[in-house]
């Protein structure tokens, strides 16, 4: 073997090393905190009814029907203890407009719902070794041509945008005063969920500027937070499930679903589509179709999606070489 081939193998080995590594310290113990971003409008709130009511449909479409019916309990048997009690989990924190604490039930839009918040940080906290955090940010009623608007798209910067930015920045600034078990080793920006688009879908200018608003809106966060190529998973808007027949939903979803197909964003961004998991009001608590009819298991399954996703592309961004990967921890 020549001089040369063993400079180069010997270089091969050294970052084959380095790789393992940062690998064994990043999954080993708790640290650094895996960061995962939440935001949206209200379905991304969470509409899902915890508490069964008799009254209503029997209680059908209730996280606690789900739990104790035969039918669903072992896809759901995660959630309770052996007392029945909702599960509290350590090992994943949650933040939502100042709620916090390990991820359970009740971090909807009100203390008796679930959002997609509630299956994502179970699978997110299944995932990985580390502590995970989720700091989820969304608000009822709110666009993206005008609220979460993007700096990209010109006009003047969505409110929203903003304010979403400022409490992300707000609460890793300040980790060990939100959660005092917080180690202080460094965090991890590790991805972003977006479910949002009923308010969009109104109107036909806002649904028609969909996708250009939300290819934008990937680039300028990224920028924002300073991690090139996050992971971004997009839970698509899918009231209505197969039968939706309006053009302007239609054409929203299809704009969800458009930036994954860009070559910038291949492998870094992708789309989860939910129209399998609308359910009937006959089988939910309510009607708001808008609020996928306030159904614990259509926002459970969103989650999942959106979890299960979030993992792949996980998965992908952790093959990227070491320094990509040092650089991305902080703190």
């Amino acid at each position: 073997m020549t001089l040369e081939n063993k400079q180069i193998t010997s270089k091969a080995l050294l970052a084959a090393l380095a790789v393992l590594t940062l690998v064994h310290t990043v999954r080993a113990g708790k640290s650094p905190l895996k960061v995962f971003i939440l935001a949206g409008q209200s379905n991304m709130e969470g509409q899902g009814k915890i508490k069964m009511d008799p009254a209503k449909n029997e209680g059908k479409g209730t996280l606690e029907y789900l739990v104790k019916n035969p039918a669903t309990a072992k896809q759901y048997k995660h959630t309770v203890d052996k007392n029945g009690q909702w599960v509290v989990r350590d090992d994943v924190w949650i933040w939502y407009l100042g709620r916090k604490g390990g991820l359970t039930v009740g971090y909807g839009a009100r203390p008796d719902r679930i959002g997609p918040e509630f299956q994502f940080g179970h699978i997110m906290g299944d995932c990985f070794d580390n502590q995970v955090l989720l700091i989820k940010t969304a608000w009822g009623g709110k666009s993206l041509a005008k609220d979460f608007r993007p700096p990209s798209s010109g006009g003047e910067v969505g409110p929203y945008y903003t304010e979403m930015l400022k409490h992300i920045k707000d609460v890793l600034a300040n980790l060990k005063k939100h959660f005092p078990g917080y180690d202080g080793a460094g965090y991890e920006i590790a991805g972003l969920g977006w479910h949002q688009g009923w308010n969009d879908g109104c109107s036909v200018d806002p649904s028609n500027e969909y996708e250009k608003n939300l290819a934008n809106f990937i680039r300028d966060i990224r920028k924002a937070l300073g991690v090139k190529d996050l992971p971004f998973v997009i839970a698509n808007s899918g009231f209505g499930g197969w039968d939706q027949k309006i053009s302007r939903r239609l054409k929203i979803m299809e704009a969800q679903a458009a930036p994954a197909k860009y070559k910038e964003f291949k492998g870094n961004v992708t789309c989860v589509e939910t129209r399998d998991f609308f359910r009937p009001p006959e089988l939910s608590p309510g009607r708001q179709g808008y609020h996928w009819n306030l159904n614990a298991e259509t926002y459970f399954l969103i989650g999942n999606g959106m979890g299960e996703a979030m993992k792949k592309l996980c998965e992908k961004k952790q093959q990227t070489s070491p320094s990509e990967m040092k650089d991305a921890i902080i703190g």
